[in-house]
């Protein structure tokens, strides 16, 4: 079985088609095979997306700070949960325990989530694919500041390509199954 860790909202966002899409990628998850690997929570678009796997027969795999548990954030129906000490653990168990990496719409922590785990791969921490789910273009200004990093020497062509922005849930398989780790970064002293 493939673990999925997906970084996403604990709001649900603004617009109803996040929560259609966090919907339906769990279903697609569901059907391709994928447990989930997430923050542990029950609300906003991270309870909706292990909802949905648990409906549909998956397993949803909690990680949570101690911290987090004291306030009752915890999602009480997932198959198993991790208990942390703290945030920097809680990422580290995550990146660990998947086979690939998703962010669906949400906040800094999210995109800090994300962020750290697209650099990770770069420094050969992790040898697997990154993905932003762009539900209605939610991702498109990072895109293009990912282009811009590229445009102004600071992230290679070829390492750019390894971070993928798509709105299709066929698009995202392909690439996943596809996906070749990046060379591991060396530095010119």
């Amino acid at each position: 079985m493939k673990k999925m860790a997906v970084y996403c909202g604990a709001s649900v966002g603004n617009k109803a088609i996040y929560q259609e899409q966090t919907k339906e990628l769990g279903q697609w998850m569901s059907n391709n095979q994928y447990d989930l690997v997430y923050g542990g929570g029950n609300v906003g678009l991270m309870g909706i997306l292990a909802d949905t796997l648990i409906e549909n027969g998956g397993k949803a795999i909690g990680v949570m700070p101690t911290f987090l548990m004291e306030r009752e954030l915890a999602h009480q129906a997932i198959t198993e949960m991790h208990i942390v000490s703290d945030m920097h653990e809680r990422k580290r168990k995550m990146i660990d325990l998947a086979d690939c990496y998703l962010a669906l719409p949400g906040g800094p922590g999210t995109l800090e989530e994300i962020s750290e785990v697209v650099s990770w791969g770069r420094v050969g921490e992790h040898q697997n694919p990154c993905v932003f789910f762009n539900v209605d273009g939610y991702y498109d200004l990072l895109a293009e500041f990912f282009d811009k990093m590229v445009l102004e020497g600071f992230l290679t062509k070829k390492d750019r390509e390894k971070i993928f922005f798509s709105d299709s849930l066929e698009a995202i398989s392909s690439f996943i199954n596809n996906y070749d780790p990046p060379k591991i970064r060396e530095y010119n002293h």
